[in-house]
Order: structure tokens, then sequence, then C-alpha cells
């Protein structure tokens, strides 16, 4: 008789309630996730696709097509899906443009394997042949690069519009691309060509008017601060004025703590009434000594010397943001003041004209006109408030392209011509080696057409016809053949009809698409801790605290 074995204990390593998932079951869950994800952003690919309106918790709605911010407003929280939200936002902040592009590519590849996946081929297999194909994808990237040469300016300055142009087609303001596309290359130019710190570039929204109406101040411009009394006696139009920046407060303080002070006589708490009057006094001298007209305060400027001010034609105002004050020190020179005392001349600023003007509903101070101005602000004027927030992200995506296409100078052509050629490319060199390999880079190099699919979809076209199209094209060497969404063939060569990209648009976003695809085909387990799916209630009530809170409220206080 067999003796029967005996039971194991059962171990017990994590805490009741913890999901865990393994294997191929969770690795095609997590593919699905990020397909959901990929499906809701593909509509919004090219230059007719669809924008999407996102209301949030408070109510507030956003009309956008930039694919990084849909999907910071969706807030998704499925953990592998949240891959595809990171490298959007990393796409974003390095380039600026393709935001849509990285998510529907790193997506697409894992559909691709998706069945080799339930077929049992090893994931190591496939991220080895994602490797191999990227690497090859970014070579052919370098060979096909166009560089331009920055020796002719109004050659490289028509480039930049074309980059702009092609990054707006896709936007809210495509029907304006030739205004936004010199107002962005303008503002471009106006920054140090060293650095391009494209945060000194300041945007500022005015609702009514028209699109149009927008324009481009090569200087700085803000919003009229809050004022006192006698702030309409100042002049508000400078000619080549001297311009005081400071970070002091210029108001007689009401004394906050309980301090305490002591007097025997009338005339010795009069005293210390004239010596606080005496020191703003002495402040507001020393500045007038240093012959500045514009005087800028970070800190509070008081009813007490706004009017001194007035009475002395200076313009003066206070509580400026710290962002505003940044870029009018950019602009006119000079430093930041912390006090009055010893201010030489080479710590003020100027510019050509200071006015203040209204423009729309609002009063700006505008600076123009200055010496050492690496900064400008673009003022943006429409009609609903969610429709200017799109016109600044669109406008941003522009500026970041023109910016790298500066750093660069190498263009690619747009509207899926690169995609299609390196696909040629890829599918080439995959027949021309043996084993799984050879499956895994055909299907990376079916999975880079889903951008001319898409855009082909969006359009309304026949995109199973047109892929052929461009297929025969790319086989027969014509490298640079894409989309047409409006001419009546559905394709041609994008490079000659200027649809120009900076080529580390493409890059950055292959190889960031290909990253995704293999960390999320690495993870064969997820474990889900109980406690990370629940709200965080926060700390517990100490007892007794609710039938506290409760009295008072018109019950009147228990008697003691």
């Amino acid at each position: 008789m067999q003796r029967s074995l005996p039971m194991q204990p059962t171990v017990v390593l994590l805490r009741e309630g913890t999901d865990t998932s393994q294997g191929n079951p969770q690795l095609l869950s997590n593919i699905s996730a990020c397909l959901a994800i990929a499906e809701t952003l593909s509509s919004t690919l090219g230059p007719r696709g669809m924008d999407k309106l996102i209301v949030n918790e408070r109510g507030e709605a956003q009309i956008t097509n930039d694919g990084a911010t849909i999907l910071k407003l969706l807030d998704i929280v499925h953990p592998a899906a949240r891959t595809l939200v990171d490298i959007a936002r990393a796409q974003d902040a390095e380039v600026g443009d393709g935001t849509t592009s990285v998510v529907l590519l790193a997506a697409q590849l894992l559909k691709e394997v998706r069945g080799y996946i339930e077929e049992g081929v090893s994931p190591h297999i496939i991220m080895k042949g994602f490797q191999k194909a990227s690497h090859l994808a970014l070579q052919r990237i370098k060979e096909l690069q166009v560089s331009v040469d920055k020796s002719d300016p109004e050659r490289f300055r028509a480039l930049l519009l074309k980059c702009a142009s092609t990054s707006m087609s896709s936007k809210l303001i495509h029907s304006e691309k030739p205004f936004f596309s010199k107002m962005v290359v303008d503002a471009i130019e106006c920054l140090d060509q060293d650095d391009l710190d494209d945060s000194l570039i300041g945007v500022k929204k005015i609702a009514g008017g028209g699109m149009q109406d927008s324009l481009l101040v090569r200087g700085v411009a803000f919003k009229k601060t809050f004022t006192y009394a006698g702030a309409e006696q100042q002049p508000k139009l400078f000619h080549d004025p001297l311009i005081l920046c400071l970070n002091v407060e210029l108001e007689l303080k009401a004394e906050k703590d309980n301090a305490e002070i002591r007097v025997d006589a009338v005339a010795d708490y009069q005293a210390i009434v004239d010596a606080e009057w005496e020191i703003i006094y002495r402040k507001l001298q020393a500045i007038e000594k240093t012959g500045a007209k514009v005087v800028l305060s970070k800190l509070p400027i008081g009813d007490l010397a706004t009017q001194w001010f007035a009475d002395r034609d200076i313009f003066c105002a206070g509580r400026v943001a710290a962002a505003d004050l940044r870029r009018v020190i950019q602009a006119v020179g000079g430093s930041i003041q912390s006090t009055c005392s010893d201010i030489k001349r080479e710590h003020l600023g100027t510019c050509g004209i200071f006015e203040e003007k209204q423009i729309g509903g609002e009063r700006y101070n505008i600076f123009e006109g200055c010496p050492k101005a690496k900064t400008c602000t673009l003022v943006l004027r429409g009609g609903a408030e969610q429709f200017m927030e799109e016109v600044e992200r669109s406008l941003h995506d522009a500026l970041m392209v023109v910016k790298r296409a500066v750093r660069t100078g190498e263009i690619v052509a747009g509207g899926g011509a690169t995609e299609m050629e390196l696909s040629a490319f890829i599918r080439d060199y995959a027949y021309s080696i043996p084993g799984k390999l050879q499956l895994v880079m055909a299907a990376f190099a079916k999975a880079l057409e889903i951008i001319p699919r898409q855009i082909s979809d969006n359009a309304g076209l026949d995109s199973t016809d047109i892929l052929n199209k461009l297929r025969m094209k790319h086989a027969n060497g014509e490298k640079w053949y894409g989309v047409d969404v409006d001419g009546t063939s559905g394709v041609r060569d994008n490079y000659e009809a200027f649809v120009w990209e900076p080529s580390l648009v493409k890059s950055n976003a292959i190889s960031s698409a290909t990253e995704a695809a293999c960390l999320i085909l690495s993870v064969d387990e997820t474990v889900r801790n109980p406690q990370s799916e629940a709200q965080n209630p926060g700390p517990k009530a100490p007892p007794g605290a609710a039938q506290r809170a409760l009295r008072g409220r018109g019950r009147g206080m228990p008697r003691r």
C-alpha cells in the first residue's frame, strides 16, 4: 500500500487581499491596456485629426489634440499603461512634438507581437529584435536627414518657417499657419542663439478679438498690477527711460505682532511715528536720485509711495510676478536690487519705449526697443478661454520644434514619409536574416506603417490603397513620398511639398517607443497591494470630535 505524502504547510508571504497575476495572461492584459490608450489618441493624429473635449472633476473643460496633454488630463491608473503617459511626457519635454506618434508607435509594436506571445515566443527574443530594428532605424535616419546650410540666413529662416508650419498643420490654428509660423520663428530669433531658453518667451492670453489680433512684443509685456490712488496721475509713456527693478517693500507697515512700546510723553510716540515715515521717505529719495523713471518691485508699493512718485513724474508698479520681473531684467539689463541705498547706474536698465496701453479689456505695461533683449512676449487673442489655451499649447509645440531645428539644422520629410522609408529598409534587412528575429523585425517594420495609415484614416482616405502606393514608391527608391491629405492621388513627395520636421522628432519617438514596448514586454507579474486600490482616508478624528463639531450649529451650547 502506497504511503500518503505529508501535507505541505501553507506559506503566507503577502498580506490578505493582495492581487497577484503573472505569466502570459498578465502580459497580454498589459498590452490590451496600452492598446486601449492608443485607440483613444489615434483619432487626433495628422492634419485632419479630431480634438478631444475633456472635463475634469471640477467641471473645467479643455479642448485639445495634443497627445501629452490628453494623457495628463485622463488620469490613467493602470500601472503598465502609465508607461505610455511617461514617454509622451518625455517626448513633449525633449522635442515638443510627436507625442501622439510615440504612443501610437509603442502600442502598435506591442499589437504586432501579441500573436507571437500567445504562441509562446520568449519576450526576450522579441525585445532583442526590437532593439536591433530600432538601432537600424536610427542609423537610417542619420543617412536620410538633410543638413541645412546656416550660413545663408534667408534659406535657414525659410526652413524654420516650414518646420513651424508642419507642426501646426494638425492643430486648431492650422488655418492661420503663415501668420503664427512667422510669429514663432521671430520669437525664437529674439532669444540668445547660444542658449535658446524658451522659458524667456512669455505668453499672455487676452479674451476678445480674433486670432489675427495676436501680436509679438519684442521685449516684455505684463498685465497692469494692482495699484493705489495716485497711479492714474503717473505718466504712461516714456522714451529711453531708466528702469529700476526692486525686491523692496515701499509702504508703511501695520504691526502684525503684538509689539508693546511704553512711552512717557506724547512727543515720544510722535517721534516713533516720524521715524517710520522718515525711513520710507529716505528710501523714496534714494530711488529718485538714481534718475529712474520706471520703478518695478516684486513686493507691494503702497499709496504713500505711489502718490510721491506721481508728483515727480515717475511710473511705479508693485507686486510684479517673479517670472515677469526676470524677463524684464533680461530685456532691459541691470539687476534686481534688495536695498534702496547705493544704487549705481550699472544697476539700472533701459529700453527704447515704455508705455501702458489697453489691449482688449486689459491694460498692459509694455517695454519695447530693449538693447539687451533676449526675451519676447506672445500676446494671444481669441474668443473662448479653452480656444486660447489650445493655441498656447500649439505654439509651445511649434516653438520647441523650431528651437530643435535651430540647434541641429537637420530635417526629414513628415507626413509618414520617413516611417515608410524606415519600414521598407527594416523589412529588406529582416528577410536577409534567419530565425525568429526575422519575424520580430518584420513586425517592427509593419508597426511603423501605423503613422501613415492613421493619417490616411483620419483624413477619410482609403488607407490600404494609399499604403500600397507608398510601398511601391519606396521600393522604387523614392524615399520622401508620404501621405497627401489634400491631393487627389493621396501621395506626394513631402520633401518637395515642404512638409519638414527636425530629424530629432523621429529619432526620439522611435527610441522612446521601443524602450516603452520592451519595458512592458519584460513585465510578467503584477503584485498589487490592497491599500493602493483604496483612497487614503487620512488620519482618524479623535473620539467625540463629531459631537463637538455639531455643537453651536443653531442648537445652543448645553448648560453646565
